[in-house]
């Protein structure tokens, strides 16, 4: 389990990480819209590094940060920060979220954030994987509170969530003045229900993009959609 994830541009050890490498963070970092007005970047519980390093490989932003509270992670993020082709790009804060927003006056042309998932009360006997799992580490309101200060005015804030959760994250959102601009829905076939939302926020209020993503057609064969995305990255793809 704990063998290095390679991919085609960069290598991500996770021996340290509680959260390893999964479909949903390569996911958002291969479907957050880049482009080369972005100057900055923030990306909002690192664990490995993996979405950094991925924005690092899909444009120039001379800025490209990232946080992470849980101390192993933040060291192998780091370490994987400093292997890559981009070590001068990148940087790595040992903190909170909500210490960091509070503390620091920069703003970031995009935040990025595949966030704990699980709300409800069940916890595991492993503490360090409960806290990468569990959204009390970092509830929706303190990171939608948080980027609506750190994003510049035309910034935006990209996450993965679970479905279910849509509906009161874009509500809790709007309350603080985010509005999502597109909005993907992933599927992991074409029988199966929706798993996951995919977010894009901003400051200004439109009429949202909503779109569907499904992940295979059958077990191992991928859509041609999820393919096209992540095929960049992926080395089997």
């Amino acid at each position: 389990m704990n063998k290095p994830f390679k991919f085609k541009q960069f290598t991500v050890h996770q021996d340290r990480c509680a959260m390893k490498i999964g479909t949903d963070g390569v996911l958002l970092g291969a479907w957050v819209p880049i482009d080369d007005t972005i100057n900055s970047i923030l990306d909002i519980g690192t664990g490995t590094g993996v979405i950094a390093l991925m924005m690092a490989q899909r444009c120039g932003a001379e800025i490209i940060d990232a946080l992470e509270i849980d101390s192993d992670a933040y060291e192998q993020a780091v370490e994987n920060f400093e292997a890559s082709s981009w070590a001068d790009r990148l940087f790595c804060y040992h903190a909170s979220f909500q210490e960091f927003f509070d503390e620091i006056d920069d703003q970031y042309d995009m935040l990025i954030s595949n966030p704990p998932f699980y709300s409800e009360d069940y916890k595991s006997k492993d503490s360090q994987r409960d806290m990468a799992r569990f959204e009390d580490a970092l509830p929706f309101e303190h990171l939608l509170v948080g980027a609506s200060r750190l994003l510049s005015d035309k910034g935006q804030l990209a996450i993965i969530i679970a479905y279910k959760e849509e509906k009161r994250v874009i509500d809790i959102a709007e309350q603080v003045g985010l509005f999502p601009k597109k909005i993907t829905r992933v599927k992991g076939n074409t029988t199966s229900e929706v798993k996951r939302s995919m977010l894009l926020l901003c400051k200004t209020q439109s009429e949202s993009k909503i779109d569907e993503l499904i992940i295979e057609n059958a077990r191992h064969q991928y859509t041609d959609a999820y393919t096209n995305l992540t095929k960049d990255f992926y080395l089997k793809m």
